[in-house]
Parts: C-alpha cells; structure tokens; sequence
C-alpha cells in the first residue's frame, strides 16, 4: 500500500467524523488495509464515533451561540418590540426544525393568552388564536411555570380542552407540541411553542434548546422595554438641557461655561465633571455635597479629597436661604466656603454646590453661572435618582423576600438573584445593623456602597438587612462597622449570624440575630460588631423580653453594684471571680492575688448584701448568669 492509500484512507476517516453516520464497515475495511489488527480497529472505529458525536455537540453549540449573537445585534439595531418578536420566532423555528412555531403573549390581567407571532401556520385561525384563563397546554405552562410537551394533542388529558383551540390546531394540522414559559424576575410573559405535524417525540435536548430560546426571549424583551425607557428619559432630559442653554445663552455672557456642564452631563462625565468645569471657570474650588452633607464630588485633585465635610453653622444658614430662594448665597467670615448653591428640583433638595474663595470676584453673571450650574446638578441627581430607586427597589424586594419565609414570596429567588448579578448559593452572610433612626437611610446607602454588587441591603420587618458573602461573618460585620462609623459619626451595632449552607436557612438566622439585637438593647449594647453566638444562651432567655433584663440584674446583683458605687469598693469583681472558679474561696483568692482570709472577708459582706442563702445552687446560678450579662455588658469593643 503506497502512500496515496494511506491518504485516502486517513481522509475517509476524517469525513467520517465531520459527516452522517459512520460507515462501521467500510472504515473498518479501509484500516484493516493497513495491516491493523481486530482490536486496534474497534478501538478506532469506537473514537471515530465519539469523536464525531462531539463534533455534533459542538455544531449545535455554534447554532445556540450563533442565535444569541444575532439576537444580541437585534436589541441593539431594533427597538420596536414586535420586530423583535417576530425575528426571535423565526430564530427559534429555524433551530428547532419544527413545522410550526408561535409566540404567544400573557396577559397578566385576564390571565388569558393571546397568539402573537407565528412562523409556518397557514391558518388565520391559528394565528389570531385566543386561549382563556385555565384551558389548554398553554395555560398549563404558564400556571406550572414548567416546559411541557405531547406527542398527540388530541389526546392531551392532564389540561381542559376548548372547543375554539382544539379546531385551530386540528385546521392547522397540528399533531405534536412543545412549549416552554418565557419567564422575567418571577412573572411570566409568555410561552414559546414549537409543533410538528406528524407525531413527534420530542428529546430533552430540543426541550433545553427551546427554554434557552424562551430566556432568551424574555431578557430582550426586558432589556428592550427598559432601553426604550430610558431612551426617553434621555430624551426628556436632553430637550430640558437643551432649552435651558438656549435660554442662558440669549441671558448672559456665562453661556459657554452653561455649554461645558450640559456637554459634561451628555458626555457621562457626572458631578465630578460639573465641579471641574465650574471651578475652572471661577477659579476656585468647588465641592458638591449630597443632602447628608457628604462630599459626591469635588474639583480639588483626589489626594485632596475629603472624606467627610464639616459644614459651620454659617455654611449651613447659607445653603437653607439658597434652597428657600434659589439663588446663590454668600457666606460671611467663613475661610473654606464663600458662596453656596442648593441644588433643588421643586420641593426637592439634593445637596449643594460649596465654592471656596478664589481670585475671580463673584459678581451677578458669577453667581448666575453658579445657580446654573445647581439646576444642571439637579437634572443629574433626578436621573440618578430614578435609576438608583428601581435598582434598591428591586434589590429591597429581593433581599425581603430572602428572608420571608413564606413560599410565594421564595418563588424564582435564584432566577431573580442572577438578574442582580448575584449567585444565590454565595449570600451565606446574615447582618443586622443598628444605628440611630436618623442615621438609618444614610446607613443603607453606606453599607450598599460597602457591599458594592457583592450584597443585598434593605429593611425588612422595620431592621436594616445585610445579606453578603464571606467565609467569616464577623470579619465582614467589623470591617462594615468600621465603614459605617466613619461615615456615620454615631454609634453602630452590627450583629452577625453564623454561616448559612443553603438560602433556606436564611430568615431563621436573620430571627436569630434580631432577637440577639433586642437582647443587646436591654443591655444598652449599640456599639459593637458580635456575632450570636457569643449572646445565644442569653438571647434564648431574655431576647423575646429585653425589658426585664435590667430588672433581672437589679433583682440579683443590684446590691452589690450599689455597695461598691457608694463605698469605692470592688465588691463585683470578686462576685465575678468567684462564681468563674467553681465557688471556691481558694482558687478566687489565687486569681485575685490576695489571701484567702481576704476573700473570705468579702464573701462575708456579700452575704450581707445577697442573702444568707447566696451560695445555694438555684441562687447562685441566677448570680452567676447576672455577673456574666453584666460583664458582656461592659467589655470593651476591640
């Protein structure tokens, strides 16, 4: 055998795993030519066939890929909604091989469902088909929220029938139907069909085909819905801009300056653009504070930057006549801040804009140019803030519903997760941060701005929520505390719950850290980062009724509290090292360095003070337990 037979042959065995089905016994003969034994050929033929299965697992990859590629060039090339369905339909009938496949829409409403695209009926029938609340497989889809399938519509049991469906899809010839729910942060939009007609068994791969077409489906639709929402918001805000830089123009020689803010908003360049330009422009530096007082932006280069600003009362009666008036205010004998601007929208207010001295004097077109550029900062904080309250709104309901125990509200959590880019399976971290009510909506966006994309944050049962990923909860508390604290400047508690292994667990291990918190409060505990278990023993006696903790204490060891206030004395620390070593003189004495005559001397007085029957066993498990709350109570955080 030459070499141009060893060709052929190796070519055959190429096209054999490229193309149809393998020839077993053709190949077999060609390798048996080339002097390979029994063996060696069935291990070849046997990696032929593999290899060619696998060449066809990765074709239909590249379809599956393909589709999302082009479905991605239509979001972005076509806005109109029915377009977009009807190019997704086709899509889906020509990967699917079906005879006919349709769209239908839901109607959240009525329920109902209505045929909205089609690709291959030939009957107006079919193709305006409506299909009522609880009949047919389409209603079952979107009750079940699962795919399902017959192999003989006519024969379909588990669904009611009607007699205005059964004769569309009889004229339709119909015979075999698939159909999967199109499903968006738990609400169904829709179902996608694929039929055949001749009987049909369809495989769980043209069920997971169809499903990835059906998500992919509900994400455009979705995402083309909020593009072209803000497609309008972008246009309401560009033609606002636009008017006001006409009107300023046609006003004063401050126009160019107007002109660099609206290009600095339109080009994404934000507040820290509107600072720049400004300060630029008047020479000076300028810093936009949100309604908190905490800097959002400034001019000044970033190792300048404050992280917190330090209004005077002089800064702040400026900024409050500013928001009444609207206009610019100076600021008298003040050296940081010589104008403000408040930057409102109606009875709206976001902050101000703090202009430091600078070498150009501020006259009117100055001081007209500032309150410009306010109103340019408050389009930017309206557009932010629309933007901002759908996404913690979402995230808010999402993080309730986590810790909700009740199953309706559980439904599509992983679903809705991963629509927040986050993985279900990696939120094993409960905190509850308590802080003063003033402080708790700037502690919220504090603590988002901590977790980033990486957590949850909301209030849920009237608590502030973190729900976060970390291998140790009480890392994670301390270091949110510290950031909380230094943009708080109050008080912060955070209490930690174990681990979760699964979501499930969740809502018992928030409960748990509440009760831990009410348990804190009767201790006048708010400044620390703790996890539950060091407060558990407690937490199960006193947690459901913090109120008579202090009671307890003043009940079982107020004597001894008093005693030593009034007389300078240290009467509680032997308390507390006596009942830690066992109740014996001996070992207390040992661990206080004194001599045991000592300690029997104030064990004497504590008889005194607690009762001749202090030492009996129910007693002194009540005095122990106190001394141990109480020392909680005083230790130190690190």
């Amino acid at each position: 055998m030459d070499s141009s037979d060893v060709a052929r042959i190796v070519q055959e065995v190429l096209r054999t795993v490229t193309r149809g089905e393998p020839d077993v016994g053709a190949l077999a003969s060609s390798l048996t030519g080339l002097g390979l034994g029994g063996e060696t050929i069935g291990e070849i033929v046997d990696r032929v066939g593999r290899d060619r299965a696998e060449v066809a697992r990765l074709r239909r990859r590249e379809q599956e890929l393909t589709a999302l590629y082009s479905s991605a060039r239509d979001l972005a090339e076509v806005r109109d909604i029915d377009a977009l369905l009807a190019r997704l339909v086709a899509r889906a009938h020509e990967m699917m091989g079906t005879d006919v496949t349709y769209l239908s829409e839901f109607d959240p409403t009525t329920r109902d469902l209505h045929v909205r695209k089609t690709m291959g009926s030939v009957t107006p029938q079919f193709q305006n088909l409506h299909v009522p609340a609880g009949t047919g497989l389409a209603s079952r889809i979107a009750d079940t929220r699962s795919a399902q399938w017959v192999a003989r519509y006519s024969e379909y049991v588990e669904g009611t029938h009607e007699d205005t469906i059964d004769n569309a899809v009889f004229a339709e010839g119909i015979v075999s139907i698939l159909g999967v729910p199109m499903l968006s942060d738990g609400r169904v939009l829709g179902v996608l069909f694929a039929a055949t007609r001749q009987e049909h068994r369809f495989t769980p791969e043209e069920t997971a085909l169809l499903s990835a077409l059906a998500d992919h489906a509900s994400v455009v639709l979705q995402t083309a819905n909020i593009l072209a929402q803000l497609q309008e918001s972008q246009e309401r805000t560009r033609g606002a801009l636009e008017k006001l830089t006409a009107h300023l123009e046609a006003r004063d020689r401050s126009s160019a300056v107007h002109q660099e803010l609206v290009h600095a908003v339109l080009s994404g360049g934000g507040f820290p653009q509107v600072a720049r330009t400004l300060a630029a422009a008047l020479d000076r530096r300028v810093t936009i504070v949100d309604t908190e007082s905490f800097p959002i932006a400034t001019s000044a280069p970033a190792e300048q930057e404050q992280v917190t600003v330090s209004l005077s009362p002089q800064v702040r009666s400026a900024i409050s006549l500013s928001r009444s008036s609207g206009h610019c205010r100076s600021v008298e004998n003040n050296r940081s801040v010589e104008a403000v601007a408040a930057v409102t929208a109606g009875d709206l207010y976001f902050g101000a804009l703090l202009l430091s001295p600078g070498s150009v004097v501020l006259g009117a077109v100055e001081r007209r140019t500032i309150e410009r550029a306010a109103q340019v900062a408050a389009l930017l904080a309206l557009q932010q803030r629309a933007v901002t309250e759908a996404y913690r709104r979402e995230r808010g309901e999402l993080i309730a519903d986590l810790l909700d125990t009740s199953p309706d509200r559980r439904r599509d959590l992983e679903q809705r997760a991963r629509n927040q880019r986050l993985a279900l399976a990696e939120l094993t971290c409960v905190l509850i941060v308590e802080v003063p009510p003033a402080r708790r909506a700037i502690a919220q966006r504090r603590a988002a701005d901590f977790l980033g994309t990486g957590g949850l944050v909301g209030e849920y049962s009237a608590t502030l929520a973190v729900i976060g990923t970390a291998a140790d909860p009480l890392m994670l508390a301390r270091d949110l505390r510290t950031h909380l604290i230094g943009a708080l400047g109050a008080p912060v508690l955070v209490v930690a719950a174990p681990r979760a292994t699964s979501p499930d667990e969740l809502p018992q291990l928030f409960r748990t850290a509440r009760q831990t918190v009410r348990l804190l409060a009767g201790l006048d505990i708010d400044d620390r980062a703790v996890t539950t278990a060091e407060y558990a023993p407690y937490a199960v006696l006193f947690g459901a009724n913090p109120e008579a903790l202090q009671s307890f204490l003043d009940l079982t060891i107020g004597p001894v509290v008093d005693y030593d206030a009034r007389h300078g004395t240290d009467l509680l620390t032997t308390l507390r090292t006596f009942v830690r070593h066992e109740a014996s003189p001996t070992k207390t004495a040992r661990a206080l360095n004194y001599h045991t005559n000592t300690i029997l001397q104030r064990l004497d007085r504590l008889k005194v003070l607690l009762g001749a029957d202090w030492r009996q066993d129910e007693q002194l498990f009540r005095i122990s337990l106190a001394t141990r709350l109480d020392e909680l109570r005083s230790v130190t955080q690190p």
